[in-house]
């Protein structure tokens, strides 16, 4: 897709060319959830929990805790804001996690969501900004933070859903979803990701209600490295693939969603 060659050709410059570069690929399995909570006609609140695996599901690859508030500017425009924990383990043949240890990131991000209808397929159009604090370990103590790094990121993500049955997606049917997005870090102590990764994905889902979803999906991930390798001073991309099975549960907390 249009995004993941934008990405690759971000990072084309960096590598200097395509052979300089060492690869690790991985095998994915992400479990993940999201749910908007409705508490007003117009906000809600945003609760997000990933647990990423490496290997199939054999070793820890990330762990992501996401709160948030989105509010509804219009039909299909939203806003939103919220704070992200992250840790990120140890894994691959070129691990980034400093020191063989678990390492935390905080982040505040902002986002606007817009959709539209296209006949039967809905897009969806979201753009971020991460404002990101990672983790700088203590050598003489691996398990304790000896400062935090700041960093921004942008990320543009598309994303798109489709029903199978009929024009429309109603309750117990299923459907097509897919997206792509493309992250970019700028600012202060960015070094050799200004690409920073492009992940693609597709599957399908079913709709038990409008709040209840479950989706499965195929997932390929393309990663660069913030350092080069240090034995061979060379770029270090990732290309990870595998499914991503994805919750989507939503609350209404307002007086329309509640029954007697």
């Amino acid at each position: 897709m249009l995004l993941a060659a934008g990405g690759l050709a971000l990072a084309a410059p960096a590598a200097h060319a395509q052979n300089t570069r060492l690869l690790d690929h991985n095998t994915l399995a992400w479990f993940t959830y999201n749910g908007d909570h409705k508490v007003s006609a117009k906000w809600a609140v945003h609760t997000e929990a990933q647990w990423r695996r490496v290997q199939l599901v054999a070793h820890p690859q990330q762990l992501l805790l996401r709160l948030g508030s989105t509010y509804k500017l219009a039909k299909d425009v939203k806003l939103g804001g919220g704070y992200t924990y992250l840790v990120t383990y140890p894994y691959g043949r070129y691990p980034t996690a400093e020191l063989g240890q678990p390492n935390p990131e905080h982040r505040a991000y902002e986002d606007i969501t817009f959709g539209a209808d296209y006949g039967r397929l809905h897009l969806t159009h979201r753009l971020r900004l991460e404002q990101r604090w990672l983790a700088l370990l203590d050598p003489t103590q691996p398990t304790e933070v000896a400062s935090w790094q700041y960093q921004n990121r942008a990320r543009y993500q598309v994303a798109g859903q489709l029903p199978v049955q009929g024009a429309t997606l109603d309750d117990n049917e299923l459907y097509v979803n897919f997206f792509d997005e493309l992250f970019i870090s700028f600012g202060p102590n960015v070094t050799q990701n200004i690409f920073n990764q492009n992940r693609i994905s597709g599957g399908l889902g079913y709709q038990f209600t409008k709040d209840f979803q479950l989706e499965l999906n195929y997932l390929n991930q393309w990663t660069q490295h913030a350092d080069l390798d240090a034995a061979t001073g060379r770029p270090v991309f990732e290309n990870n693939n595998g499914f991503r099975l994805n919750v989507v549960y939503n609350l209404d907390f307002t007086n329309a969603g509640r029954r007697d």
